[in-house]
């Protein structure tokens, strides 16, 4: 026994030596070991998981870019690019690029090669395949007609505001009304009825009754943290799938529930042969499968509808979140969208509710749009790519392809939305008018285009501000979860009105 344990401790004691010679070499030979970035990234990913599982890397990066310039390490073979022509570069179209392994702990293991998703695929090639498969059904037509389905959830998500302001009078007791929360339940009852033609029911209930929304929180700080370590996703996600703690798993079964549901129904009400059956995305993917299963699989119906109720809730919601949460912390703004409404609206140049053509004749709107997905964009990390054999001069640096450890490369978001050069010194400050200063002035034009590389109904009839005890000390850089996007709402009920 005593031999069998000086054994163990002999092989760990060497794989240790091993692995930390290993960092050190890696550190020391690298043609890119001068490339400046936190100490400890320079030798282990470790740093890197530390910072993710903080919460705070969008902030941590934005930092680390004004102090070592345009290309940091953020791990030993890992640098994150803050350079408005890297973009065409390693995002372009015919670019060579490929998604780096950080994607892999965002799709299912045990799904076929054939039938991931669009997100985790890494192969070039099947990616193209199944996005071409798929892209017509969120061509701008489709969409559009997808818009009743919006304007209903709107008139829900207004009518319960309603109910909020006229309880005004329990607002003065404290309490307040949880935004964010209530954003969420509005985005996926709209992914809701497109994805599967009927609402789940949030904005009915105000609550998370099937526990998704703390599933998708879980799926998304696995996908994030996990992703820096990708070999170990397998295991990991048997291993939770195993004890019921995989937000991944969870989603994957109220998706396939979804499915067999609108199967069920289509049957019943032989919806095959019914026009209404193309309105919704599951029915038409479904009419895929029935009429080439082989290319279109069963896995392919599965994915699609995983990403829809997945990520485009979650993006959404944050998108929503962000932009409110910027027009209620600037009144100078949410006046002046309010006096574009006004103008639109005595004009006759709008409805109720605002449809999607009108809004795009909206330059105020659409600027403050864009101005709240440049201060918080739905992502916070690097978009990894891995650099392709030859090797690619990025932001005046030669990066090699690697030959042990791949060489990757990617620009997150709020760097580049946070960028003084391209964006102008109160680039951290929330301003739409900045999208609208394009004047005859050939510099302005310039810089407008590299704006645009590098990168409405609530607002009609409530009034929001900040609930008293929201610290708003970092929210230049982070708009968290539940207890920051609190606000209190009123409408005439509240005796705050503006008859907009």
């Amino acid at each position: 026994m005593t031999i069998f344990f000086s054994s163990i401790t002999t092989i760990t004691t060497l794989l240790f030596a091993f692995l930390l010679l290993r960092s050190v070499l890696r550190a020391v030979l690298s043609p890119l070991r001068n490339v400046p970035g936190p100490f400890l990234a320079r030798f282990s990913r470790l740093w890197y998981l530390r910072q993710v599982l903080r919460g705070d890397w969008e902030k941590v990066d934005i930092e680390l870019h004004r102090r070592y310039g345009p290309i940091v390490r953020i791990a030993p073979n890992e640098y994150s690019i803050d350079d408005v022509d890297a973009v065409k570069i390693i995002y372009g179209q015919g670019s060579k690029f490929t998604k780096s392994p950080w994607y892999i702990a965002s799709g299912n293991p045990s799904s076929p090669p054939h039938a991931s998703d669009l997100f985790s695929e890494l192969s070039p090639t099947r990616h193209a395949l199944n996005r071409r498969q798929v892209a017509q059904l969120y061509s701008v037509t489709n969409l559009l007609k997808m818009e009743p389905c919006v304007r209903e959830c709107t008139a829900l998500l207004t009518a319960r505001f309603e109910e909020f302001a006229r309880s005004g009078s329990n607002l003065q007791k404290g309490e307040v009304v949880d935004l964010q929360h209530w954003l969420q339940c509005y985005a996926f009852d709209v992914i809701g009825l497109i994805t599967v033609a009927r609402r789940f029911g949030f904005l009915d209930k105000g609550e998370d009754s099937y526990g998704i929304f703390a599933a998708l929180h879980a799926y998304l700080r696995y996908c994030a943290a996990v992703g820096v370590y990708w070999e170990l996703h397998p295991w990991l996600y048997r291993l939770l799938a195993r004890f019921g703690a995989s937000g991944t798993a969870y989603i994957t079964e109220f998706a396939r529930r979804q499915i067999v549901e609108r199967r069920e129904l289509m049957q019943k009400k032989n919806l095959q042969d019914d026009d209404a059956a193309d309105d919704n995305f599951l029915s038409k993917v479904l009419a895929m499968h029935d009429e080439d299963p082989a290319r279109f699989t069963e896995g392919h119906v599965l994915t699609t509808c995983i990403m829809n109720i997945g990520a485009g809730s979650d993006t959404t919601s944050i998108s929503l979140s962000a932009i409110l949460w910027y027009l209620i912390k600037t009144p100078r703004c949410l006046e002046k969208l309010r006096d574009e409404i006004a103008h639109k609206e005595s004009t006759g140049q709008l409805s109720n509710p605002v449809t999607f053509q009108q809004s795009q004749q909206m330059p105020y709107l659409q600027a403050v749009i864009k101005e709240g997905l440049r201060m918080h964009p739905a992502t916070g990390l690097p978009l990894g790519r891995v650099v392709p054999k030859g090797g690619e001069t990025i932001a005046g640096r030669f990066f090699p392809e690697g030959v042990i450890f791949k060489t990757i490369v990617g620009i997150n978001t709020w760097v580049a939305h946070r960028n003084k050069d391209i964006f102008g010194s109160d680039a951290d400050t929330f301003r739409p008018e900045r999208w609208l200063e394009v004047e005859d002035d050939e510099d302005e034009e310039v810089k407008a285009r590299k704006m645009e590389r590098y990168f409405l109904p609530l607002v009609r009839t409530f009034d929001f501000d900040l609930a008293d005890d929201v610290d708003d000390e970092d929210d230049d850089y982070a708009l968290q979860t539940e207890n920051v996007c609190l606000a209190r709402s009123y409408s005439t009920y509240g005796g705050i009105y503006h008859n907009y």
